[in-house]
């Protein structure tokens, strides 16, 4: 059974408790599909499921409450957490991605809490070593809380808006509109992801120049 399918099977107040406690997870830095249940339960908003309003708001609760206790645990584990998840879940929480992840902290701050969000990897890291770096919690909140309402909302509003458009024009068996409709909304997603991506390789070149 998809993700889908499985959301609407259960009532619309359980899909969105369940949108903020998946993300709220994955921000403490326990690996899970947050973005892919966000994207779910946005479409089902688009099918009059659920209100795409309190899908929103429901991830950015999750995201923004999981990243503060994220950093809370970060702040008192500090390094010998990390050492120890990256033994457990090397694939996430490995020296390499430690390291690069608390360069772009040194270097970016607040911005990589920020644009974390957008990013698989920081979106699972950015509280915990915010955390553990010491990062002030008031300079951490303020990007914290823009982060994930701008990550939560606009993902929500733009796949919310691309169903309903999808689901109109295939009424219509406007096939080409459905397609650039489609583009637009994909477009759209991966713009903030692919701004923070071309930060990520210019610091590589950067590095390797430096090399």
């Amino acid at each position: 059974m998809h993700v889908d399918e499985w959301l609407q099977a259960i009532p619309p107040v359980w899909v969105c408790a369940l949108v903020g406690l998946v993300i709220g997870v994955e921000s403490l830095g326990i690996p899970l599909p947050g973005e892919i249940v966000l994207v779910s339960s946005a479409l089902l908003a688009a099918q009059g499921v659920v209100d795409p309003l309190w899908v929103g708001i429901s991830a950015s609760a999750g995201a923004v409450i999981g990243d503060s206790i994220g950093y809370a645990i970060g702040r008192k584990g500090g390094q010998p957490l990390f050492d120890r998840l990256g033994r457990r879940f090397p694939k996430h929480f490995g020296p390499a991605h430690i390291a690069k992840a608390g360069h772009y902290f040194h270097r970016y701050g607040m911005w990589t809490v920020f644009f974390g969000r957008f990013i698989a990897l920081l979106r699972i890291l950015a509280g915990p070593l915010a955390g553990a770096l010491r990062m002030p919690y008031w300079r951490f909140l303020t990007a914290n809380v823009l982060g994930g309402i701008a990550w939560a909302g606009g993902t929500t509003a733009v796949i919310y808006y691309l169903g309903r458009v999808a689901e109109k024009w295939l009424k219509g068996f406007s096939w080409v509109g459905l397609g650039l409709a489609v583009l637009l909304g994909v477009t759209t997603t991966l713009i903030v992801k692919r701004r923070a991506a071309r930060l990520v390789g210019q610091e590589s070149g950067e590095s390797a120049a430096a090399g």
